[in-house]
């Protein structure tokens, strides 16, 4: 018999729609509640009601319904668990029961129906719940409905496989959100800034103190010192920690696109501004904005940070609203600010602004005790990274990093021990295997006599060295390492000034 589609409203249209509400939104139980809404209006139906299963129970549950009073909902509920239901679910197949076949209470609460269909809801063969639809109209032919129903839960089965799939991702990712955090502030934790001279324990003392305030930093510094290194320890130590950490280096975005960097900008503002930007302002907001070398901020963007920092609202770029922000300001410069004052190129207000809690990062030269640190640090950081097998610096490459006045600091210390680690052919970082700028005579001043007198006396000393640091002093051994006599090495120790007792461990 040929379905009567005035009596069901057109089922192509009707499945179509459906699929569209179970997919309207984000929120998967009101697009099922919605689409189980249209299909009872558009077929008819006393109800239609989706269950599914408990898995700590093992019964089912009323999840989402359309039709259903408050009085007729509860007293469904004592009835799920019918094994009617349980059979259908077993089975996995949609079957239809006639008023004879269904269970008693349910009789006496749907007088009207006429017949119930059953569908099975599962995903890729795993059973998850039942759809369970009454038909009211005697006249219309159960075959039809049944093959309806049994879309509807495949559709239903697919929108939660969707859900899953994406409540899964989205766990992941939070899981993994919060491990990268946790690694971040383990990473920047103070134990893992490396320096132990009084300049730099100055400097943590301050970063303690601050860290935990809301309050505005200003590091200063020669370029390379670890500024942002700084700024991240401050973050990931403070109360706002959880909350992003948002990076602008000032001086790497031309004055035309600073503000929208900033600030953001609204869709048509500018030519080629083809949507709405969040700025970084907004981005950070609840956590802490980083701008580094601040000194390079052009006049006009300054006054604009100025008002931030003093009402705490801007606008975007091209926009009238009026946005509220909540985050911690860190700026960072290698410039003399007071200067930079004088000659009118930095606002005076906008300093005192930045100027609340000053940390100063000494350069490298006047931390010298911390080079050689620095050094082994960043000679196992690159030993993993390239897969090397580096045993130790040598005394000769040693003291051409404790001559050397690094004007790049600490910057320049791991480019040239990076350096040294890929041009190394041993086991053994020598002088030749560090930049040429470390070597040169007038830059280093490590070599007082070119001559090639003194250039042998060099060299030998460092051989000496070495031979003794890997014997551990041991002069005999030296003499064999070396091929030569105990008596000349001897002779070169005593000539050279050298201490075999100070390489004894």
């Amino acid at each position: 018999m040929p379905l009567n589609e005035s009596k069901i409203n057109e089922p192509l249209r009707i499945v179509s729609d459906f699929g569209v509400e179970l997919s309207r939104s984000s929120d998967l139980r009101h697009n099922v509640r919605n689409a189980l809404e249209l299909a009872r209006n558009g077929l008819d139906l006393r109800f239609i009601l989706l269950c599914l299963k408990d898995q700590t129970t093992e019964t089912f549950e009323l999840a989402e319904s359309s039709g259903l009073a408050p009085a007729e909902f509860r007293r469904l509920e004592k009835i799920l668990d019918n094994s009617l239901f349980r059979s259908v679910f077993e089975s996995s197949n949609c079957e239809i029961f006639l008023p004879d076949n269904l269970p008693g209470d349910f009789s006496v609460l749907f007088p009207e129906v006429c017949s119930a269909i059953v569908a099975p809801v599962a995903i890729s063969g795993n059973r998850f719940g039942i759809l369970v639809s009454g038909i009211k109209n005697p006249d219309i032919e159960s075959r039809h409905f049944t093959q309806l129903l049994g879309l509807f839960s495949s559709m239903i089965a697919q929108a939660y496989r969707i859900e899953y799939t994406v409540r899964g991702e989205r766990e992941r990712l939070r899981e993994e959100n919060k491990h990268l955090k946790l690694e971040l502030k383990q990473k920047y934790d103070f134990s893992h800034i490396i320096g132990t001279s009084n300049a730099m324990k100055l400097v943590y003392e301050q970063v303690t103190q601050v860290a935990r305030s809301n309050a505005t930093v200003l590091l200063r510094g020669e370029s390379g010192t670890g500024k942002e290194l700084i700024a991240n320890a401050i973050h990931y130590n403070s109360l706002r920690s959880k909350k992003p950490f948002v990076k602008v280096n000032c001086a790497a975005l031309p004055d035309s696109l600073i503000e929208s960097e900033l600030f953001g900008h609204e869709k048509g503002a500018f030519t080629g501004a083809d949507r709405l930007k969040r700025g970084r302002f907004e981005l950070a907001e609840g956590g802490t904005l980083f701008l580094d070398e601040i000194g390079d901020l052009p006049q006009q963007t300054q006054i604009k940070l100025l008002r931030v920092l003093q009402e705490r609202e801007f606008e975007r770029v091209g926009g009238t609203q009026t946005i509220r922000t909540n985050i911690r300001l860190i700026a960072a410069t290698n410039k003399d600010l007071e200067a930079a004052i004088r000659s009118g190129q930095f606002r005076e207000d906008l300093y005192y602004r930045l100027n609340v809690f000053s940390i100063f990062l000494p350069p490298l030269r006047e931390r010298k005790s911390d080079i050689l640190l620095l050094a082994e640090h960043f000679l196992e950081k690159y030993e993993r990274e390239h897969n090397k097998r580096i045993r130790r610096l040598s005394t000769p490459a040693i003291d051409m990093l404790m001559s050397y006045h690094f004007p790049g600091n600490v910057r320049e210390l791991e480019n040239a021990i990076e350096r040294a680690v890929l041009a190394c052919d041993s086991n053994v970082i020598h002088g030749h295997h560090l930049p040429p700028t470390l070597q040169t005579a007038e830059v280093s001043g490590t070599v007082t006599d070119l001559s090639l007198e003194a250039a042998v006396k060099a060299f030998e000393r460092g051989l000496i060295q070495d031979a003794l640091k890997s014997t551990r002093g041991n002069i005999a051994k030296v003499a064999k390492l070396l091929g030569s006599t105990e008596r000349i090495i001897g002779y070169k120790i005593k000539k050279y000034g050298i201490e075999p007792a100070r390489f004894r461990r």
